[in-house]
């Protein structure tokens, strides 16, 4: 009989398996002769057809759309993380581009207007298929006018030190960039837009995946400067973000913008379809589980705390899966590792016997390192302990990277090129 622990990799293995990126693609966009469809909508494909996007899993994305209209594509250009690409036709029009990602590099400036070059001149009958993901923020940097990469990669890192999730970090990152809240849409005009995404955000709000460059904004340049406000110091945020958020501009476009009006958006793949994928599995191989309604949030240790509570109550046979995205507020001198590797770590304290328990990205990767997250159980904290570790301080100074790493509960199973938030497992033997 399997362990508890390898169980619990096969229910986030089928979790992962349930949201790729080609399949999800594959299961909505159909077409039969010159028409295009995705569920009741429906498109003639009488002009020319253009494929762009962004992010994690944007290149099996395309992947998948070019398989269906490789005769009818003109051109495209898809920003990837580094090492995130695939194999496209030997023919394809499409070029993959590279870029850094969460921090924007100037790779990603390049792919950014490679992208915008590819939206220039078009006519009424075009269609721009976007294929869209988590990590399209920092892979589409785009500096709006008077600000620098150097500022945008400033506020990134900071944002993402203090502990603000991702609907703030997207706020602001909408307001600092030319593509970013419904932009895209309008570089695109007068053609038609349809936008393929694979959710990565609490909700499922549009707005937010990839900071929403094809979806409408109700926030304005003063919100952008209440999420810096409250979560960096004042002296610490670049003159030229300052400056260029001082007024109260509608520089995104808004809940019923024309530049919208030839806009369809729909969501492939998301964290509820994981996290059902892995309860089919529980249940085949003969577990109960309960998939949990509240998506996990807020502090990674004290979601944990949480998350093993609540599973502290299974009975034998029984799992807890859960989804969501948490958080970590990092000190002045951080060690090394990522919200998933501390919500394990902060797991494996108080774990009772008999009760595994595994938190990682869907996307393989977990903060800035190779760890997608880790795999605990109640002997963890002890190993880690005869290893040489002080697990508890290393809780504090955030660094779960070497604490999991010494008590050999790392996860590393390189990208996934899929990204729907994270996944959590509790199984109790």
């Amino acid at each position: 009989m399997p362990s508890a622990r390898e169980v619990a990799l096969d229910l986030f293995n089928a979790a992962i398996a349930a949201v790729e990126p080609a399949a999800a693609v594959r299961a909505h966009l159909t077409r039969e002769g010159d028409h295009l469809r995705v569920g009741t909508w429906e498109h003639r494909l009488t002009g020319r057809v253009v494929v762009i996007g962004a992010g994690k899993a944007s290149a099996p994305m395309a992947q998948a759309v070019e398989a269906l209209l490789h005769d009818r594509i003109s051109h495209g250009v898809v920003v990837v993380k580094y090492d995130h690409g695939c194999d496209l036709r030997p023919d394809s029009r499409i070029v993959l581009h590279e870029a850094a990602h969460p921090v924007p590099d100037a790779a990603g400036i390049a792919g950014a207007q490679r992208v915008e070059q590819a939206l220039s001149g078009l006519r009424a009958d075009d269609l721009v298929i976007c294929c869209l993901s988590g990590g399209a923020s920092a892979l589409l940097p785009a500096p709006r006018n008077g600000i620098t990469l150097a500022d945008k990669q400033e506020v990134t890192r900071l944002l993402q030190a203090s502990g603000a999730d991702i609907h703030a970090l997207n706020t602001v990152r909408k307001h600092l960039a030319r593509l970013k809240g419904g932009r895209l849409a309008l570089t695109a005009q007068p053609a038609t837009v349809l936008t393929l995404a694979i959710s990565d955000v609490i909700g499922d709000a549009f707005t937010s995946i990839g900071s929403g460059p094809t979806a409408a904004d109700p926030s304005t340049d003063a919100d952008a400067w209440a999420v810096l406000s409250r979560w960096i110091p004042s002296e610490r945020i670049p003159p030229g973000v300052r400056a260029a958020l001082s007024g109260n501009q509608a520089y995104t476009l808004k809940p019923g913008d024309p530049a919208l009006a030839r806009v369809h958006n729909v969501i492939v793949a998301s964290n509820a379809q994981a996290l059902a994928a892995a309860a089919a599995r529980a249940r085949a191989l003969g577990l109960v589980p309960i998939v949990e309604s509240e998506l996990l949030s807020g502090e990674a240790s004290a979601a944990a705390a949480a998350f093993v509570q609540r599973a502290g109550a299974l009975l034998p046979g029984h799992c807890r899966i859960a989804g969501g995205e948490t958080t970590v507020k990092l000190g002045p001198a951080p060690g090394r590792g990522g919200r998933n590797q501390e919500f394990a770590l902060a797991a494996a304290k108080d774990l009772s016997k008999n009760l595994v328990v595994i938190a990682a990205g869907s996307d393989g990767s977990d903060g800035p390192t190779d760890a997608a997250g880790g795999v605990v159980d109640a002997t963890s904290w002890q190993r880690m302990q005869r290893a040489g570790r002080d697990p508890q301080r290393d809780l504090s100074t955030h660094d779960a990277y070497h604490a999991l790493a010494a008590s050999g509960d790392l996860l590393i199973i390189g990208p996934t090129r899929t990204n729907v938030m994270d996944v959590a497992i509790a199984i109790r033997e």
